[in-house]
Order: C-alpha cells, then structure tokens, then sequence
C-alpha cells in the first residue's frame, strides 16, 4: 500500500511564514515596559534611567522625566540605495 505523504495547504504554509516571520523580528525591536505592544514608526519612545522604555501612551503614566527620547525609524532605515551624483 503506497505511504501518503503529508502536504500543506496554503493556510498552513501562509501560517508558518507568518510565525518565521515574527520570531525573526522579534528580536530587535522596541517593546513599551508597561503595555508590551510594539511603537509604530514615526512614534516616540521614552527611555528611562532604570532601563525601561515607554511608547507615548503610556508616558503620561509617568511624572519622571525620560533620560532620552527616541523616534522609531522603519526597519529598513539606513539600508536604502543612496544615488550620487559623480563630478563629471
């Protein structure tokens, strides 16, 4: 009797990627310390001295001053070709 060999079906494949996905991004990003959701690009993060970071939601939660105050870039931000003009 010949063996069937197990296939995926697009949902699953879609699925896996997905999870490879994440994992893969998950690693360097910013998370907020009191929500734990991820900032979007273009939003504020507020470092703090303890080490914790907060997104602007949750800023207002704290009357401590931040120690420094960073934009969240793209992902690819300082990947992107740069053209050159060359002195002719």
């Amino acid at each position: 009797m010949p063996r069937l060999l197990p296939t995926l079906t697009p949902a699953d494949l879609e699925l896996r990627l997905l999870r490879k996905g994440l994992g893969e991004r998950s690693d360097d990003r910013h998370l907020c310390s009191d929500c734990g959701r991820t900032p979007l690009t273009g939003e504020r993060i507020h470092h703090y001295d303890d080490g914790s970071s907060v997104c602007e939601l949750c800023r207002p939660l704290r009357r401590v001053e931040p120690a420094r105050v960073e934009l969240v870039c793209h992902p690819e931000h300082g990947h992107a070709v740069k053209v050159r003009r060359l002195a002719a």
